[in-house]
Order: structure tokens, then C-alpha cells, then sequence
């Protein structure tokens, strides 16, 4: 399984972005899919997380009401919509599948797949 993160750039505080996350093999639709971050000199975080069916979506506490997570099974993608973003939101994006956990979770050893992370950084 390979995670294909893209999406990521240079935005202006309030601004925003959407990431994508293309999986490939043909059991897409039955991962969990998380999305973390980790800024320079900090631990990696939970960011939001969706289950295998899309029926159910989990976010951090500081994304809440700002990021949307949804997923596409047809297209192998699982997508992270930010708004209204803020500069202690620059990071590096990862995106992670699990066939553990498929109702999802915030826990990042639940993941079994993990993409090469894109970059997200926002100016003040």
C-alpha cells in the first residue's frame, strides 16, 4: 500500500488549502484514514480521521470547525479541507491508513500506512 499526499503550499493566514491523499491497491475502501501533522521541533499531532465507511469523522480539538475530512472511495482519495487557517497551523501533513482500526482513530499506532507528508505553511 502507497500514500501519495499532495496538496500543500504557501498561504496567507485565513486562507486555505486542501490536501488529497491518493492510496493505491484496491482495498482502499476498507481503511480508516487519519491525517497528522508535526511543525519543527514538536511531536506529531492528530489532526482528523475518517472511518472506512465516511460514516464517522474525528478532529483535534484545534481544527475543529475549521477542517473538514471526507473521502472519496472511487477515487482512492482521502481529502482534508482547511479554512480559515492560522500560522500554529504550518506543518508537515501526513496521511495514514488503517486496516486495524477501521472505525478510525486518534491514535497514530493504530496506522499501518503512512505517506511522505506534505508541506503547509501559513503566513501571518
Amino acid at each position: 500500500v502507497q500514500l501519495q499526499a499532495s496538496g500543500g503550499g504557501l498561504v496567507q493566514a485565513g486562507g486555505s488549502l486542501r490536501l488529497s491523499c491518493l492510496v493505491s491497491g484496491r482495498t482502499f475502501s476498507s481503511y480508516a484514514m487519519g491525517w497528522f501533522r508535526q511543525a519543527p521541533g514538536k511531536e506529531r499531532e492528530f489532526v482528523a480521521a475518517i472511518s472506512w465507511s465516511g460514516g464517522s469523522t474525528y478532529y483535534a480539538d484545534s481544527v475543529k470547525g475549521r477542517f473538514t475530512v471526507s473521502r472519496d472511495n472511487a477515487k482512492n482519495t482521502v481529502y482534508l479541507q482547511m479554512n480559515s487557517l492560522k500560522p500554529e497551523d504550518t506543518a508537515v501533513y501526513y496521511c495514514a491508513a488503517s486496516d486495524t482500526y477501521r472505525s478510525g482513530s486518534q491514535n497514530a499506532m493504530w496506522y499501518d500506512y503512512w505517506g511522505q507528508g506534505t508541506q503547509v505553511t501559513v503566513s501571518s
